[in-house]
Parts: C-alpha cells; structure tokens; sequence
C-alpha cells in the first residue's frame, strides 16, 4: 500500500512541485488548507485546518505516515510592519504548535516530520563567511522568525518521531520566488546588480530541494539539521551576469544603489542587500543525496530553457 504523505503549505512553489513528484514516485498526497477551492486538485486529498482557530481534521493524521510542514507567511511579500512581523512568525509557530498537538492527541502512523527552515537561522546578512550546519544563530529579525519556527518544531522529536529540519537557501524556480523577478527585468535588458553585487547568494533548484524532502522523508539516516542550498554560492553580479548570458541579452547599466532599494522595502531590504556564504556540509559529509544541478549555469540553463 502506498504511504501518504501530507503536506502544509501545499499550494506555493516548492509545495506544488514537491505534490507532483510524489505522485509521480507513486506516494498518496493529502494537504491541510483553509480553502475549499484547492479541494479541486487532481489526485490529492484536501483536508482543512485553521491555525488561528486551533483547528485541524483529525482524518488529516489518522491517514498520514509522512508529515512535510512548508506552511508560513511570505518573508517578502510585504514591508514589515510591525503587524506583519508578528504574522511571519506566528504563521510558523502556531501551525507547528498546532500539527504536534494533533499528533500528540491521535493515534497515527507518522513515520518521519520534515520542517521547512531557512537560511536566514544565521542572519540576514553575513558577508562573506562561511556557514555550517553548526554555526552560530544571527540575532537580526528574520534569525528570530527562523529560531523560533525550529524551536517550534521540536517538540515533535519529543513524541519519537523522526524529524527533520531543511534550511533552505534561495529557491530557483519560474513558478514564483526570486527568479522571475530577476528575469523579467534581464529580458528588457535592464538586468543590474543589487546593492554592491558583492553579497552571496546559497541557492538551490526546485527540483532538487523537492528531491531533498523527500530523500528526507524515506531515508531513515536522516536526523536534524540540513542546509538545504547546493554546493556553490554566488555573488549577485555572477547570478545577474549569468542571467543574462542565458538569455543572451547586453546589459550596460550600474548597479541599483543599495539606498534606493533601503527607499523602496525599508527593513525587508535586507532580503535582497544582505547575503549568506551557506555550506551544505552535512550533506556532503554523509554522501546520501546527489544533485542534479551543482553550477549555477546548470540551473538556469534548465529552468530558463523550458
């Protein structure tokens, strides 16, 4: 019999490709949502909870042997407020305090709970240095949404389940994120660096990000902590200049200066002016899990191809 795997967040980017390379691996897929629209998706079970009113459909659990918790507010869809703040971190901490209530009130069958987590544990800026799977936290505000987000979900090792925490790096996908806002503009052949163009970016492909949850969900060496990104970060000159040479497009213009972008996104800025030299050791160390895209070029070379 085929193992479920149920999914929160199900209907973003990474949720909606992770869905249909399931499928495809032969696994049952059911999702939590508020919605009654996504109850019309092909080949998946919908299922609906609502975190601020701490409800969730027990058959969601009952039915489960993998748990993929994605769900949270967008980090930059919106100047941070101080209200919106409070949403990004509560959208995390409440949906997980919420699933480990109901895994702790139901008799189920969960296996293994892999939690999306960020990059942004080690701060939202910084520079140059290199970071494992066991540095240190940073202390700005998207360290603190992240730090609480993991300690959130800890409490789901405390019910001996197997748990696993991906930090994921600057997904690449043309189906939203970061990508297709910078393509849009190379297609003009307005594509400019952002800020000193000197900040590293740790990213990874979609496909294998998807790959990687699920590699998490079945291999039972698993445990933890992963910096989710692949093995070579770049500057953002290289990210755009590489853009554009895909694209095959001249770009002349200078940089945007980081001020103006300060002008446009207040504290959010950080998003795109700071960077992170993220290393994913663990994965390397323990040999596992192969890539399909490592270089850069590679990557946009397929998902700019399509």
């Amino acid at each position: 019999m085929a193992k479920t795997v149920l999914i929160t967040g199900g209907t973003g980017v990474i949720g909606r490709r992770l869905t249909q390379l399931l499928l495809q691996q032969g696994f049952q897929v059911s999702l939590l949502s508020r919605s009654a629209a996504d109850k019309n998706l092909p080949n998946v079970t919908v299922y609906q909870w609502n975190v601020e009113k701490g409800h969730i459909d027990p058959k969601a659990i009952l039915t489960a042997h993998h748990v993929i918790h994605l769900a949270g507010a967008g980090i930059a869809e919106q100047r941070w407020t101080d209200e919106r703040k409070q949403l990004i971190i509560e959208s995390r901490t409440k949906s997980t305090q919420l699933l480990v209530n109901a895994l702790r009130s139901t008799r189920h069958n969960v296996e293994s709970f892999v939690a999306a987590s960020a990059i942004g544990y080690y701060g939202g800026d910084t520079g140059d240095r290199p970071l494992t799977e066991t540095s240190e936290g940073g202390t700005d505000f998207m360290a603190q949404v992240v730090r609480a987000w993991e300690r959130s979900a800890e409490e789901v090792a405390s019910l001996g389940i197997r748990m696993v925490k991906l930090r994921i790096g600057i997904v690449l996908s043309m189906e939203g994120g970061a990508l297709p806002k910078l393509v849009q503009p190379a297609r003009l052949g307005l594509g400019s660096p952002l800020g000193s163009g000197q900040q590293y970016l740790s990213w990874i492909h979609v496909d294998d990000l998807c790959r990687m949850f699920i590699q998490a969900l079945t291999d039972k060496e698993w445990q933890g902590v992963y910096n989710a990104v692949a093995p070579e970060p770049v500057t953002n000159s290289t990210f755009v200049s590489l853009i554009i040479r895909q694209l095959r497009k001249p770009s002349f213009l200078p940089k945007v200066p980081g001020f103006a972008v300060r002008l446009l996104f207040g504290e959010m800025a950080i998003v795109v002016l700071g960077g992170n030299y993220v290393l994913n050791k663990r994965i390397q160390e323990e040999g596992r899990f192969s890539y399909k895209f490592t270089g850069l070029s590679d990557a946009l070379a397929d998902l700019l191809g399509r």
